[in-house]
């Protein structure tokens, strides 16, 4: 009998500390796959999105762009994902997680197939507006609900590995468009909606988080009228029952506490953070090739690489430093060394070896060690009953910072065509060095669970 009893104690601990890093009933398999598949939807929606960074002088020169309208499909395509994922945020929380998962990759997967048989710079531009807006909203949906599914235990760490997605989409739209764009950048996107609706499928078997689920649950007793006490005894995951009910748009803006003074931080720091982001990530081809003759390939090449080896940078800088030290101190190391790195590499410009290191660092910086802990901290930050609007919020205003940064790079490629130089230092240098106002966020524990952090 003490035999059994003791094998008992030990499956019951290993069950434990299973659910302390997977979460939830569904065990390790269902984690694991939840998880490859949110690692290769992201991946995929920074492919899609970046197909156009690589492919960008290709694009150009077939479809008679100038410079100037190069700089305007950035800033359209940014305006247009502001407002797409805010409405996917609401319905998350409306509607469910795992829906909107599916439906935002659907429509990704198709207009990316679309933008192969643009013919000018408007249908162009509505192409990748679409598919964009919606392959953005990935990070929304997925941020949410991978991080309501996991444990409390390496949560910041296995999220990084899943936001790592995005330099190895980098890699991958950089490896596809050196492989086919001998054939015309209409292959390279037809190419592109493939792996998307391979992804689409693989997340028929994917369910709502369970803390979604709870929550989903309480509403309906509350609606029927079952008074708080008796729910207070039954729910599954904590929850404030008072808010539980009410708009969620509502209780973000319009309702003072912590919600509200949270966002407003997050705000801050990921506008200086998201608008600077452009020019080093997404017009750096364009910048580079136009202002000082490097190849197309190089860059394509230089990104491949940037991209490939990022993909690391994620969960052993981003991920265990911010599971170590907490996300919000590599949050501002990334800060302080991103102005610094920009500097040295406009000084050194004109010596490819030298600033293709330099650049290098500047990518991971403003990617691995950044992002790897960033979208983690979002998560945790906000309570489930709203957590699906204001992911969905902070996805639109990263991108309304984009599309600032873009109308800055634009306005500045107009007035300082002969000066790129000023374009770097106010877009590179200047506006990155307000990213520590990161110094600001709250400092959140890792290992909490998200009720402790935020009900």
């Amino acid at each position: 009998m003490a035999e059994v009893q003791y094998r008992g104690g030990e499956y019951e601990e290993k069950v434990n500390a299973e659910k302390a890093v997977w979460g939830g009933t569904r065990g390790k398999k269902y984690g694991v796959y939840l998880f490859a598949i949110a690692l290769l939807g992201w991946a995929l929606a920074s492919y899609n999105y970046n197909l156009l960074t690589v492919a960008y002088p290709v694009v150009e020169k077939a479809l008679h762009l100038t410079a100037a309208e190069v700089g305007e499909t950035g800033t359209v395509i940014s305006l247009v994902s502001i407002f797409v994922p805010i409405a996917v945020g609401y319905w998350m929380d409306a509607r469910g997680r795992r829906i909107m998962w599916m439906t935002v990759l659907a429509i990704s997967a198709v207009f990316t197939a679309l933008t192969a048989i643009a013919s000018n710079f408007a249908e162009l531009v509505f192409f990748r507006s679409v598919a964009s807006a919606f392959g953005l909203s990935e990070l929304g949906v997925s941020v949410t609900i991978v991080n309501e599914s996991l444990g409390p235990k390496s949560r910041g760490w296995l999220y990084s590995w899943v936001q790592g997605g995005w330099p190895l989409g980098v890699f991958i739209a950089s490896g596809i468009y050196l492989a086919t764009i001998s054939f015309g950048f209409r292959v390279v996107f037809a190419i592109g909606a493939i792996p998307l609706i391979a992804v689409f499928i693989g997340r028929y078997w994917i369910k709502d988080p369970e803390r979604y689920e709870n929550l989903k649950k309480i509403r309906e007793l509350l609606k029927k009228g079952v008074p708080k006490s008796q729910i207070a005894g039954i729910e599954e995951f904590e929850a404030d029952l008072d808010e539980s009910q009410k708009v969620t748009f509502r209780q973000i803006f319009a309702t003072p506490g912590y919600v509200r003074r949270q966002l407003i931080k997050v705000m801050v720091t990921w506008f200086f953070y998201a608008s600077s982001w452009m020019l080093p990530n997404v017009f750096i081809s364009a910048f580079l090739v136009n202002f000082y003759g490097w190849s197309s390939s190089y860059v394509a090449l230089l990104l491949l690489i940037s991209g490939g080896l990022g993909f690391f940078f994620y969960p052993p800088l981003g991920g265990y430093l911010g599971e170590k030290f907490g996300r919000k101190y590599v949050l501002i190391g990334s800060a302080a060394f991103t102005p610094l790195l920009a500097g040295l590499f406009i000084l050194n410009v004109h010596n490819v070896l030298v600033a293709s290191i330099l650049y290098f660092f500047i990518y991971q910086v403003t990617n691995g060690t950044w992002s790897g802990v960033g979208y983690t901290y979002w998560a945790e930050s906000f309570p489930t009953r709203v957590r699906g609007t204001v992911m969905g919020f902070l996805t639109g205003w990263f991108n309304f910072s984009n599309f600032a940064g873009s109308l800055i790079y634009t306005a500045l490629v107009i007035v300082f065509v002969h000066s790129p130089i000023l374009i770097w230092v106010i877009l590179g240098v200047i506006l990155s060095a307000g990213e520590l106002s990161s110094i600001a966020l709250r400092n959140i524990k890792p290992g909490s669970t998200l009720e402790e952090i935020a009900v």
